[in-house]
């Protein structure tokens, strides 16, 4: 069975530890063309439905490179499971500590991806200006340092940051989107990068006309739903294979 045909199938959802790696390694090759390819640097990861395994790309490879193989196993602590530490992400303590502070959280992404990157080197918020932008209804996290996340005290300060959100603006440094499975977490990072590009357009054409809070919370739910998500996800591993894989 071919990757594509694992994260399309029931699998993409929990699965056994094979079959989440190569989910990972589809999920990260989707992220590298949708504005998320930084020559070696950004991860994602995904552990197991109830597990202490966490799934997460190698160091030293784009997005775009991300075979099953380039896929680590790590403990709860980001120790390397059967790979060499020299091949984990230094920021790897990002991914640990919010699975600690989030049982629902089952994928995590950090990347540096252009339009959300800007935006966290400003004072503006991300506003509810599109049907994309609902997904953020609830609003994002900020996280106030634009240092490396290297240390678990800083781990912790992103997962705190986040809270009960979907996603968290690093500040000047990038972003960290979560889901429930890889699918919704690459949803999301997509989703956030696309926000945040439309905002810059529609503020060189006018004045900003946000969605109600209370609407985007209604829209939310009806527009981001399962079924919507594996279509997408369908969809982006059909872009993956064909090399075909717009913004």
């Amino acid at each position: 069975m071919t990757e594509s045909a694992v994260a399309s199938g029931a699998e993409g959802r929990a699965g056994s530890g094979t079959d989440l790696a190569s989910i990972v390694a589809s999920g990260c090759r989707v992220l590298a063309g949708k504005g998320y390819e930084d020559l070696t640097l950004g991860h994602l990861s995904a552990r197991e439905s109830g597990g202490a395994a966490i799934y997460m790309k190698r160091k030293g490879l784009a997005l775009g490179e991300v075979e099953r193989q380039d896929v680590i196993e790590l403990d709860l602590g980001g120790n390397p499971v059967s790979a060499d530490v020299d091949l984990v992400h230094l920021e790897a303590v990002i991914h640990t500590e919010i699975y600690r502070a989030r049982p629902d959280v089952g994928a995590i992404v950090h990347g540096h991806p252009p339009h959300a990157t800007a935006l966290a080197a400003t004072d503006v918020d991300l506003e509810l200006l599109t049907h994309d932008a609902v997904l953020f209804a609830d609003g994002v996290g900020w996280f106030e340092s634009s240092d490396l996340i290297t240390a678990p005290s800083q781990g912790v300060g992103v997962a705190e940051a986040l809270g009960d959100k979907r996603a968290v603006l690093l500040r000047n440094h990038g972003v960290v989107c979560v889901g429930k499975d890889v699918p919704w977490a690459v949803l999301t990072a997509i989703t956030l990068e696309r926000s945040c590009r439309l905002q810059l357009v529609a503020s060189t054409l006018g004045r900003l006309e946000p969605i109600p809070r209370d609407e985007a919370r209604r829209l939310a739910p009806v527009k981001y739903r399962d079924g919507l998500v594996q279509e997408y996800w369908n969809a982006w591993l059909r872009q993956v294979d064909s090399g075909d894989a717009p913004a």
